[in-house]
């Protein structure tokens, strides 16, 4: 039976949420929790192969359908290789997005069917959803200002991935689509404001986290 707690952490681009893994991880760590940190694409070697050609554009003329499924491989992969093991011996998993990223940024913003999409995530998560989403919420212009602000040092040289450059209002569009799924399902996600010093917006997170890992060692599921 799993043990392990199992917390995403979700929204668009420049809204700090690897600042806030970093920061999180920590704090568990120095209480004495094992904690392990991830990321998708990506995370395990399977998706690490797959993560270059997602983020590359090198999919992109073959369809946001194709994205979907490649995203979807890697996903099933990391869950099975990582996350999974992670959480059956008791550990806490942190993952920079999941299967909400792929909701909307192939679902909503790549007009996917949502039939499709629920079809293709139940397949490559396997049952495995996280116990805890933290959405992170940012005006699209600042976030892409965020974006800027950090390109020249990362691994791209200064190039913007394919994500990051697309117009202000896709951007715009899936953060209203973030915060629908928040609302949608209240038990699991909690809303994160990130415009806040990463200070702040870091005792928002500790705020959300220590409220599940109380539940969870009253024997509740944090969402009571």
């Amino acid at each position: 039976m799993r043990q392990g707690i199992f917390i995403s952490f979700e929204g668009g681009e420049g809204v700090g949420k690897s600042t806030q893994i970093r920061i999180l991880a920590q704090r568990l760590a120095d209480l004495g929790h094992a904690v392990v940190t991830t990321r998708e694409p990506g995370g395990s070697a399977g998706a690490e192969a797959v993560r270059h050609v997602l983020l590359s554009g090198v999919a992109e003329p073959f369809g946001v359908g194709m994205e979907v499924l490649l995203f979807a491989a890697a996903r099933n992969d990391h869950v099975e290789e990582v996350i999974r093991p992670a959480l059956n011996k008791g550990q806490i998993v942190l993952c920079d997005r999941f299967m909400d990223s792929s909701r909307v940024y192939q679902g909503v913003s790549g007009a996917l069917s949502p039939e499709f999409v629920t079809t293709v995530e139940r397949i490559a998560v396997n049952g495995l959803t996280p116990d805890l989403t933290l959405i992170f919420d940012l005006d699209a212009p600042e976030g892409l200002k965020r974006v800027r602000q950090r390109l020249p040092e990362t691994a791209l040289a200064g190039v913007p991935d394919r994500f990051e450059k697309e117009a202000l209002a896709v951007h715009a569009a899936r953060r209203q689509a973030f915060l629908k799924i928040a609302e949608d399902e209240p038990d699991r996600c909690t809303v994160v404001d990130a415009a806040g010093a990463p200070e702040t917006v870091a005792e928002d997170v500790w705020r959300a986290v220590s409220a599940l890992l109380d539940a969870r060692n009253s024997g509740g599921d944090g969402n009571d």
